[in-house]
C-alpha cells in the first residue's frame, strides 16, 4: 500500500518546487512585462512608418501582417529548440530575434528601405511567438491544481506591456530625434533595448530551467528527448481529443477576438468619432483581454477547464450582439461589447492552454503547444483578412454575425462526449 501511494504523489508537489515555481513565474511575468513594451509600443510604429515609405494603407498593413507572419513562422522552431534545449534557450532566443528586428526597422527607416521594415517587423513579430509560449513555460513546474493560475499570472503581465508600450510614442520619438534619427524610430529603439533586457532576465533569472527540471524530477532522462520530432506531437494529438479542443478553443476565441477588434475603429471612423474615443474603446478591449486574466485563472482551477471555455463562449456570443447592434457613434455600448470581447478571449485562451497542457504528456507538451500558438497567429492572421472583406462587402453589424459563427462550431463541439469526458491518461 506505501507503494501504491508513494506512486500517485505529485513530484512538482513539493515545497521546494514550489519555490522555485514561484520564482519561474515572476521572472516569466517580467519578461513578458518587458517583451509586451517590445512589440505593443512598436506595432503602431511600424504601421506609420511603412505607410510613409510606401505611400499606401496597404503598405501600412503588410508591415502589421509581416507581425503576425513572424510570430507564426517561429511558433514551431521555438518549440523545437524548447525540446531539445529547454524553455530559457527558445524564450531568449524568441526576444534576441526581436531585439535585432527592432534594430533593423530603425537602420532600414533611416536607409529608407521598405523591404528592411518588413523584415525587421517580422522579426519583431518572434518576441510576440516568445511571449505566447511563456505562459506555457509557467505550467512546467505547476500541480495541475494551479496550473492555470500561474498561466494567467505571465498572461496579465501582457497588461503592462500593453498599455506602457503605445504611450511611449511621443517620449521615445524625442529620443530618436535627439540621436539625429526619424521620429518614428523612437519606438523601435526602446523595443530593442527591453527586449535585449528580457533576454537578460530569462538567461540570467530562469534558473533551473522549468521545463528541463519538469522532466527531471518525473524521471524522464535526458538522452530521451535529444532528438524529438514535432510530427511526434501531432500524433500524440490523435489520441486526445480534449487536447484538440483546447486548441481550437484558442484559436476561435483568438480569430473572433481580432475580426471583431480590428474593424471595430474603421466602424467608428466612418461617422467621425474622434480619435480620443476610438482609442478609448480599444483600450478597455485590451483591459478586458489581459486585467481580469488571473481572476480568469482562478476560476478555471476551481470550477474547470471546459466550464471556464463555456462561459467564454457565451461572453464572445453577447459581445458580438452588443456590438453588432451598437451605431458607429455609441461609445458606451461599443466599449462594453469590446471589454467582453477582450473576457472572452482571455477565458478561451486561458482555460485552451490549460486544458492542452492537462490532456499532453509532459515530453511533448512543448511541440503541441507549439502547434497551438501556430494554429492561433494563423487563425488571427485570416481573421483578420476576412474582417476586412466583409465590412467591405457588406456591414460592421453583419461582420458580428460571421464572427460568431466560428464560436457556435465550438459551442456545439463542447458537447461532443470526447470533448467532455477526460482522457484515461491525463497527465499530470
Amino acid at each position: 500500500m506505501s507503494a501504491s501511494l508513494e506512486a500517485n504523489v505529485d513530484p512538482l508537489d513539493s515545497t521546494a518546487v514550489h519555490s522555485v515555481q514561484r520564482r519561474s513565474v515572476a521572472t516569466l511575468a517580467t519578461s513578458q512585462v518587458l517583451g509586451g513594451v517590445a512589440v505593443a509600443g512598436s506595432l503602431p510604429a511600424g504601421a506609420l512608418i511603412a505607410a510613409s515609405l510606401g505611400g499606401s494603407e496597404a503598405a501600412a498593413g503588410l508591415a502589421q501582417t509581416f507581425g503576425v507572419l513572424g510570430a507564426a513562422l517561429l511558433a514551431l522552431p521555438l518549440a523545437r529548440i524548447a525540446l531539445t534545449r529547454g524553455r530559457r534557450a527558445a524564450l531568449s532566443l524568441g526576444y534576441l530575434l526581436g531585439g535585432i528586428g527592432a534594430i533593423v526597422v530603425v537602420v532600414s527607416t533611416a536607409g529608407r528601405s521598405l523591404l528592411g521594415v518588413y523584415l525587421g517587423c517580422l522579426l519583431v513579430g518572434v518576441a510576440s511567438a516568445a511571449g505566447l509560449q511563456a505562459r506555457y513555460a509557467a505550467t512546467d513546474l505547476a500541480t495541475p491544481r494551479l496550473r492555470a493560475r500561474s498561466l494567467s499570472l505571465v498572461v496579465w503581465g501582457a497588461t503592462i506591456g500593453a498599455v506602457a508600450g503605445p504611450n511611449l510614442l511621443d517620449i521615445s520619438g524625442s529620443w530618436a530625434l535627439a540621436w539625429g534619427l526619424p521620429q518614428l524610430t523612437g519606438p523601435y529603439l526602446v523595443a530593442a533595448v527591453v527586449a535585449l533586457g528580457a533576454v537578460v532576465v530569462l538567461v540570467v533569472f530562469l534558473r533551473p530551467d522549468p521545463y528541463r527540471e519538469s522532466l527531471r524530477l518525473r524521471g524522464v532522462a535526458g538522452t530521451d528527448i535529444a532528438h524529438p520530432r514535432l510530427r511526434d506531437g501531432i500524433e500524440h494529438l490523435r489520441s486526445r481529443p480534449r487536447a484538440v479542443f483546447g486548441i481550437a478553443a484558442i484559436a476561435i476565441g483568438h480569430v473572433a477576438m481580432v475580426m471583431v477588434m480590428v474593424m471595430t475603429p474603421v466602424h467608428m471612423a466612418h461617422v467621425d468619432v474622434r480619435l480620443q474615443l476610438i482609442g478609448l474603446v480599444i483600450s478597455v478591449h485590451v483591459a478586458g483581454m489581459y486585467a481580469f486574466s488571473p481572476l480568469v485563472g482562478m476560476a478555471v482551477d476551481r470550477f474547470g477547464r471546459m466550464q471556464v471555455i463555456a462561459a467564454g463562449i457565451v461572453i464572445l456570443l453577447v459581445s458580438m450582439v452588443i456590438s453588432g447592434l451598437s451605431a458607429a457613434d455609441d461609445v458606451l455600448l461599443l466599449g462594453i461589447g469590446l471589454f467582453l470581447l477582450g473576457l472572452g478571449w482571455s477565458c478561451t485562451l486561458i482555460a485552451g492552454s490549460t486544458l492542452v497542457t492537462d490532456e499532453v504528456a509532459p515530453r511533448e507538451r512543448p511541440s503541441v503547444q507549439g502547434l497551438s500558438d501556430l494554429t492561433m497567429n494563423v487563425a488571427g492572421a485570416i481573421g483578420g483578412v476576412i474582417a476586412g472583406v466583409v465590412v467591405w462587402l457588406s456591414s460592421y453589424a453583419v461582420l458580428n454575425a460571421v464572427a460568431a459563427i466560428p464560436v457556435l462550431v465550438l459551442a456545439g463541439a463542447a458537447m461532443l462526449p470526447a470533448c467532455r469526458k477526460p482522457s484515461n491518461t491525463r497527465s499530470m
